[in-house]
């Protein structure tokens, strides 16, 4: 039988195969960031950026840092995550990455005693082997390491994988570290097993925390995230902290903490960096 459609006929497909145009330039662009990613990698050219994460009842004072991966590309500019994980987190190259991010905040701890650090991984790399050397490694550094350690674990790799991760966390909170559930709110979340997670932060996710002055319905979903957190006896961080009058809102909800551009964008350069740099130049 003929496919050949009647001369009169008009063609309504939109062309969403492998010769159309968009499927192209997004098959070009996603194959331009794994060069980027592999040859940086390769290269060993990764930094963190380090956000400070402020008390809501005392915004001077920092709680800890978050330290955010960015790789450097071959112009020497830092790519942050969101250009490139979408590519490569389901994948070993996700799990290489979240090794060199380890290393590096490992190293951070071991350098500064006073420093407490968050460093972001997926499930996944609970069972990379490369991934728990690099950890096991970092604690056997120094006695203090493992106690100003937080590991972020977004709440969609986690509720993937619930029971791999309850027993990583039982093992690794017995050596002093703490677990963060990150962008919580964002996924699926199965209530049966946060009884069981015993996450020690719970941080709220930004779509929720962002122009919540504004939003009604926003301040009554974070509320009762707070009341989630309060039941589970974790402490809790909004992120994507924008405004003073998101942060009052926040402080009056009895947000533990708070974390965004508010209070400090993420920078390569900490203070305690400038402060070691400060004393060799004196």
């Amino acid at each position: 039988m003929s496919t050949a459609k009647p001369a009169n006929q008009k063609d309504y497909s939109i062309g969403w195969g492998p010769t159309d145009p968009l499927s192209h330039a997004v098959s070009e662009r996603d194959g331009q960031v794994m060069n980027m990613v592999r040859d940086a990698l390769a290269m060993g050219r990764g930094v963190l950026a380090y956000q400070p994460i402020v008390q809501a009842q005392k915004t001077k004072q920092i709680a800890f840092f978050e330290g955010l991966i960015r790789l450097v590309d071959d112009t020497g500019r830092h790519i942050p995550a969101r250009d490139f994980m979408y590519a490569v987190e389901d994948n070993e190259i996700g799990r290489q990455i979240d090794c060199l991010s380890l290393d590096l905040g490992l190293k951070a701890l071991a350098a500064e005693p006073k420093l407490r650090l968050s460093i972001n991984m997926s499930a996944r790399s609970i069972g990379y082997k490369k991934w728990v050397q690099t950890l096991e490694n970092g604690l056997a550094g120094q006695p203090t390491v493992g106690e100003r350690l937080i590991l972020e674990i977004t709440e969609t790799s986690a509720m993937g994988m619930p029971e791999l991760v309850i027993s990583f966390m039982s093992d690794m909170q017995s050596r002093g570290i703490s677990f963060a559930i990150d962008d919580f709110g964002a996924g699926q979340t199965s209530f049966r097993y946060m009884r069981d997670f015993f996450f020690d932060i719970l941080k709220i996710d930004g779509q929720f925390t962002k122009n919540l002055a504004r939003n009604p319905d926003n301040q009554v979903l974070v509320q009762a995230l707070v009341s989630i957190a309060n039941h589970f006896e974790m402490f809790t961080v909004a992120e994507n902290v924008e405004t003073a009058k998101d942060a009052e809102m926040l402080k009056s909800m009895n947000v533990d903490c708070l974390q965004g551009y508010h209070f400090g964008a993420p920078t390569v350069s900490p203070p305690w960096t400038l402060a070691a740099e400060a004393r060799k130049r004196a």
